[in-house]
């Protein structure tokens, strides 16, 4: 039954997979690729940026999108719309009227018209000057929705999980079980042996967290029109600077010893070695949060690279070929979902471990 089970799932995964490697064609722009202007970059940054609406097929006033809230503050004060008042419009074309100002969005980017321009036109050379009429934008984004949902799914897993053990002692079932798998595996895989027998039940609630947050971000990820959210290096970034804040916080008397003014070692070296381990305080989260960014792009990148191919050589063999390999490496994804959310909370918790070790002085 259990075997039957699995099959299943992995059908229905594969399906999935398979829909979402054709669905990377629904979004290109025919109209481009027709009259020859089709720019690969152009398509690949655009669909593994940020955006105002939750785009899933098509193109234009045809696009299957579901409308986001726009909220900006400005110098009159708070702003707030919805992102289908653009009429999918990115070229900053399109003109929203809302609060006495006039708005547009110039690759996902919203600008402020002064007063009296009644069209938008976008210069190099005024770079710096348009941004200054750029709001501050708060907007509930396709990333930030999709985070929004990861958490809401969390919430609703743990609850599950949790709920199971209050009624119950014995072990769970299905989808459950695999959830507790997943628990144990970071407190007996990660927490124990990276932080200790002593004092890693304190940070099993954030490596939790950040395990289960990556590893179901990456996975909705892979669905048809899905957000790039740990391919955003602000999301990353912030789960670096969450991991930092924990060193710092909890870091003993021994770790700061050994930061400033490492024992054993001839007093002329401390002050060289000091700088370097300063840095490597910082360096240290700094690298998680690019190895993380960099590997999620780069298996995004490679599969609309692999698509891109099509349209630039125009020649079915290339299709034969492009097509399987970019389901493969969909596939692969799949691992790395995984393996991604592993090593982030892995090193996190072997930097929080160095943090909180107790050293032996002799």
């Amino acid at each position: 039954m259990a075997t039957h089970k699995s099959s299943k799932i992995t059908v229905a995964l594969m399906l999935l997979l398979i829909l979402n490697t054709f669905s990377s064609f629904a979004q290109l722009d025919t109209d481009e690729v027709i009259d020859e202007s089709f720019n690969p970059t152009e398509m690949i940054m655009h669909h593994i940026s940020d955006s105002h609406g939750w785009h899933f097929f098509g193109e234009g006033e045809d696009a299957f999108t579901i409308p986001l809230p726009v909220i900006l503050w400005t110098d009159k004060g708070l702003v707030s719309f919805m992102s289908s008042a653009f009429h999918h419009d990115v070229e900053g074309e399109y003109i929203v009227e809302a609060n006495g100002q006039k708005f547009v969005n110039y690759h996902e980017k919203i600008f402020v018209l002064n007063e009296g321009e009644t069209e938008f036109e976008y210069n190099e050379e005024e770079h710096a000057a348009l941004n200054a009429n750029s709001p501050f934008d708060i907007s509930i984004t396709k990333n930030v929705a999709s985070m929004l949902l990861t958490s809401i799914l969390m919430i609703i897993l743990f609850m599950g999980l949790a709920k199971h053990y209050r009624k119950s002692k014995k072990a769970p079932k299905g989808f459950t079980n695999i959830l507790e798998t997943l628990v144990v595996f970071v407190r007996d895989e990660i927490a124990k042996p990276q932080i200790g027998e002593k004092k890693y039940m304190k940070f099993m609630p954030f490596l939790l967290t950040v395990f289960f947050f990556i590893w179901i971000a990456n996975l909705m990820g892979l669905l048809p029109g899905a957000a790039n959210v740990t391919g955003n290096i602000s999301i990353t970034v912030a789960l670096g600077l969450f991991t930092l804040a924990l060193i710092l916080v909890n870091a003993n008397k021994d770790y700061w010893q050994h930061v400033f003014w490492m024992p054993g070692i001839p007093t002329f070296v401390k002050p060289i070695l000091a700088i370097v381990e300063i840095l490597g305080v910082f360096i240290k989260p700094i690298a998680l949060m690019i190895r993380l960014f960099a590997n999620i792009t780069a298996g995004h990148i490679i599969i609309l690279s692999l698509i891109g191919l099509i349209f630039i050589l125009e020649t079915a063999g290339v299709a034969a070929i492009s097509v399987p390999f970019a389901l493969f490496i969909t596939v692969l994804e799949l691992l790395v979902a995984f393996l991604q959310a592993f090593i982030f909370t892995m090193l996190s918790a072997l930097f929080i471990g160095m943090a909180v070790q107790e050293h032996e002085h002799h």
